[in-house]
């Protein structure tokens, strides 16, 4: 007997329905739910490529904008660092003036000093410390007061030229990121969904920690501005204080070199007027010389003149004593004899004290001759070294504006 095979168990036909109906439902859920997310997916690829779109033309945008706002700065900046190197132009010129002037005062200071040493050179009485000198010494002041002056006024500007090539560094550093960024910037304007050098890059999406902000970013370009402006307001304030100094020390030297001058003029009149005088008064003292030495050879003769009445009155007194007996009478001839005697005696006692006083005389004209004539020699001296060592020198002296 066949063994009987056991066959799966039959389902009743409401099941074999109900499980159609089911799969017919589930059929048409699933494809439910899948027209709906086609539809949703629709719709949201519409939206996305809408936000993308909206996101990329913002983008745009404001990449736009942020070129607009760097070429702004770039353009402000180029403007100052214009202004700053015109700046730095004009004070290098002026830094050359000042060294100029400074070495236009070494002439005039030497000139001074020399004069000063040959002046020295006077002797005697002249060696005065007279109004030429004063002013001299006051000319050397006024000269090494100038030179203190535009000497420190050279470091001044020598130190706002280094502050103004600092701000320009600082200017032409941030043009030089200023331009990287427009650069940059330009380039990914210019980039679109179909530019052939795009590609993912990993780990972008990001803000680096040493970026700044964007007021950051605005006052960094802005204080280089006020940095520079600054420097610049200094450097026009500079020069016109450097026009003033440099126009002020040139008066000054120019007054006291004028000054000096005229006292020099004055003081050359001054001595050849004691000269001419000096010369005067030697020559009267000469001719008061030739009259003396003439008055004391007089004298001399007059007193050689009285020997011979002296003799024959001494001879007749001695003869008559030689009278006899009575006849040695003490008669008006005797007493006139000897009155003859002394007054004869007495007067040429006076000759000879006139003498010696004419003598005395004489030597005092010869020593009044002589200090004259030294005088006028130290007169000549002076006026030498006035007139020629002095005056000459100084035509050389130019003092125009610096």
């Amino acid at each position: 007997m066949a063994k009987l095979v056991q066959l799966p168990p039959k389902f009743l036909p409401q099941e074999w329905t109900l499980a159609n109906q089911t799969r017919y439902a589930n059929a048409e859920s699933q494809r439910s739910r899948s027209e709906r997310l086609i539809a949703e997916s629709e719709r949201l690829v519409d939206e996305i490529e809408k936000t993308t779109q909206r996101t990329q033309s913002d983008v745009n945008k404001k990449i736009e904008q942020r070129l607009e706002e760097v070429r702004y700065w770039k353009k402000e900046l180029d403007t100052k660092l214009d202004d700053t190197v015109t700046e730095i132009d004009a004070l290098l010129r002026y830094k050359v003036r000042l060294e100029k002037a400074l070495e236009s005062c070494v002439e005039p200071l030497n000139i001074a000093q020399q004069c000063l040493l040959n002046r020295e050179k006077r002797v005697g009485i002249d060696l005065v410390h007279d109004e030429v000198e004063r002013e001299l010494i006051k000319e050397v002041e006024v000269i090494q007061g100038a030179m203190a002056l535009l000497h420190r006024t050279l470091e001044q500007t020598i130190e706002q030229i280094r502050e103004c090539r600092s701000a320009k560094y600082s200017l032409e550093k941030d043009l030089k990121d200023k331009f990287h960024a427009i650069t940059i910037d330009d380039h990914c304007s210019t980039l679109t969904n179909n530019s052939p050098n795009i590609g993912y890059v990993s780990n972008v999406a990001r803000i680096e920690g040493n970026s700044v902000s964007p007021v950051e970013w605005e006052d960094f370009s802005n204080e280089n501005i006020v940095r520079a402006e600054k420097q610049r307001n200094n450097a026009i304030s500079l020069r016109t204080l450097t026009d003033s100094i440099l126009s002020a020390t040139a008066n000054d030297m120019r007054k006291q070199c004028e000054t000096v001058n005229i006292a020099l003029m004055n003081r050359v009149m001054e001595t050849k007027d004691a000269k001419g005088k000096l010369e005067a008064h030697l020559a009267k003292v000469m001719d008061e010389v030739t009259c003396q030495e003439k008055n004391i050879e007089a004298l001399k003769k007059a007193i050689v003149d009285k020997e011979g009445p002296v003799k024959v009155s001494q001879t007749r007194l001695a003869t008559r004593i030689c009278r006899p007996h009575v006849e040695l009478c003490r008669d008006p001839v005797q007493y006139r004899l000897i009155s003859e005697v002394q007054e004869i005696t007495t007067n040429i006692e006076r000759l000879q004290e006139t003498l010696a006083h004419a003598e005395a005389e004489l030597r005092g004209l010869v020593r009044n001759q002589l200090s004259l004539e030294e005088e006028i020699k130290v007169k000549e001296n002076s006026l030498y070294i006035d007139e020629v060592m002095c005056m000459q020198i100084r035509e050389a002296i130019s003092i125009n504006n610096f």
